[in-house]
């Protein structure tokens, strides 16, 4: 008998080699479960729909790996990583991220990451009491999962041109100045 977990990565994977040759739109669930060789009903009792498993592939397999680098305030590091990981899988990320309809790639991401930051963050400002009242917890996450996932995905639909050591470095350098210092670096 298989467990939760092993019927979860087989039909990630089924998923992932099917949407890395045609566009998502056009797999259904039948799709994915006869690549993985498990029943229908299997399917329904992992996921609601194709998109859950595509937020199931992006907390798995892009984010659980990064969480605790970015724990360990190692930013430009978990940057790396969440950029290479992409890279390895570059067919998949490429037509996931240009999916269109009335659920996008871009939606389930920032949905995903913002989840992984609010935690990070809540954890941290514990007790204490933000500078303006408006910096909240989930204001701070989605800022910053709404600029992760920009520059992740322009990246991704610029065709990957740049090393993820080098797209790491430029968001560095992004979120640790100010829009003005920029402008003057330029």
């Amino acid at each position: 008998m298989q467990v939760r977990g092993e019927i979860d990565r087989k039909l990630a994977k089924s998923f992932k080699k099917l949407a890395s040759v045609r566009p998502m739109e056009k797999i259904t669930i039948r799709d994915i479960t006869d690549e993985a060789g498990v029943i229908r009903p299997t399917f329904y009792n992992h996921f609601q729909d194709k998109y859950e498993l595509l937020e199931w592939v992006i907390a798995t397999e892009l984010l659980a790996p990064i969480f605790p680098l970015l724990e360990n305030d190692m930013t430009e590091a978990a940057m790396v990583l969440l950029f290479t990981n992409i890279e390895k899988e570059r067919d998949f990320y490429t037509r996931v991220v240009r999916m269109e309809g009335p659920v996008t790639f871009h939606e389930i991401a920032r949905r995903s990451v913002k989840k992984v930051l609010l935690e990070l963050i809540s954890e941290r400002m514990s007790g204490k009491t933000p500078r303006y009242r408006w910096l909240t917890p989930d204001v701070v996450a989605a800022y910053y999962a709404q600029s992760m996932c920009f520059i992740t995905e322009n990246w991704v639909l610029q065709g990957m041109p740049y090393s993820p050591q080098e797209m790491a470095g430029a968001y560095r350098y992004m979120i640790t100045r100010s829009m003005e210092e920029i402008l003057q670096e330029l």
